[in-house]
């Protein structure tokens, strides 16, 4: 009897391994070839050069940080498939030409690949990747982990608040949810519609570019006749620039209900020690652009400016046309001539790029 009992049990392990080998065979794994991919505008001649302007090339860091989030349509419902966090040297970047089928197809770029393990179960399958790149760790709301739906990721959020993440702006990258090519999303893949399934994803800044331009006519610069009548630039500044949340794959989409009254600033943009952007001058930063609910046509720039070494501060809100920019965040570009001594006031001007 106890050997009876124990060919059955011998025979019940064998006949389990056999199912769990069978259900091992059942899942494939599928390889998934990601390149995250960077306009390289370290190449970039510098801008022509202005009186005033110190005519530097602007240069961006590499990223060192980078998050890939893969999404799976199953049951016509998407959820997380794999997240991936990886921290890079400038050696994992590839310097090469882009081609592909994207807006920047042809420009120099930097390059980053990643293969990515996929389990299938023997079923046909759609999926997206979305990524970020940055050259500064980011804390994301809600965690990477966290993310359940495709709603999640469309709403992931980087909290700006803090001098690192506002002195790096210009170095955080990510791969715009809206970005449609043949009516899906760029990053999206498929064993329907590709043979061997592969992901190219040109990344693009979430912050703005702000370019500031501005002249004093030669008539106004020296006044022999009355020289408080005399124009020249002493100050120029920016305030309540926004620190809150911004969102990640959705940068042209970050709304307030108002005017921002609060926020983070860039002061000494030009002082009074700055004689050669007295008169005619260019500078430009980066920030993330937000508009007002009611209003969303325009990013609302405030300054601050001072003529003439004056205390009086003159703060327009230059409402900056970005109509039309749904997907990219804009180069942002403002020239404005000053012919008199600014009083301190406050005032709104409509700013077409």
């Amino acid at each position: 009897m106890k050997q009876y009992c124990y060919y059955i049990l011998l025979l019940l392990i064998t006949l389990f391994a056999l199912t769990a080998c069978r259900g091992d065979d059942d899942a494939q794994r599928l390889t998934l070839p990601v390149a995250l991919c960077l306009p390289a505008e370290e190449v970039r001649l510098p801008m022509n050069r202005l009186p005033g302007d110190p005519g530097t090339t602007e240069q961006f860091l590499l990223p060192n940080y980078v998050y890939i989030i893969v999404m799976k349509k199953v049951a016509g419902v998407w959820s997380p498939w794999e997240v991936i966090t990886k921290t890079l040297t400038e050696d994992d970047w590839e310097k090469k030409r882009y081609i592909g089928l994207l807006q920047t197809s042809g420009d120099s770029i930097y390059q980053y690949n990643e293969e990515i393990d996929l389990l299938l179960n023997n079923e046909g399958f759609e999926g997206s990747v979305f990524a970020v790149a940055s050259a500064v760790e980011l804390t994301f709301t809600p965690a990477l982990n966290a993310l359940t739906d495709s709603a999640s990721v469309a709403n992931l959020t980087i909290n700006v608040g803090t001098t690192t993440m506002q002195q790096n702006l210009q170095h955080i990258y990510s791969s715009p949810y809206n970005y449609l090519r043949d009516g899906k999303y760029y990053g999206s893949f498929s064993s329907i519609t590709q043979r061997v399934p592969r992901v190219n994803l040109l990344l693009y800044h979430i912050a703005a570019k702000v370019d500031l331009q501005w002249s004093v006519p030669a008539d106004k610069r020296i006044n022999t006749d009355d020289p408080a009548e005399a124009v020249r630039l002493t100050y120029l500044g920016a305030q309540n620039l926004f620190n809150g949340e911004a969102l990640v794959f959705r940068p042209m989409e970050n709304e307030k209900p108002a005017v921002l009254t609060s926020g983070y600033a860039i002061p000494n943009i030009v002082t009074a020690a700055d004689e050669g952007m007295w008169w005619e001058g260019r500078a430009y930063f980066y920030t993330i652009p937000y508009t007002v609910t009611g209003n969303t046509d325009y990013f609302p720039l405030q300054l601050q400016l001072r003529t003439n070494g004056s205390e009086d501060t003159y703060r327009p809100t230059l409402e900056m046309n970005i109509a039309g920019s749904s997907v990219f965040v804009p180069w942002l570009r403002a020239q404005f001539n000053l012919t008199t001594p600014l009083a301190d006031k406050a005032e709104t001007l409509v700013v077409d790029d």
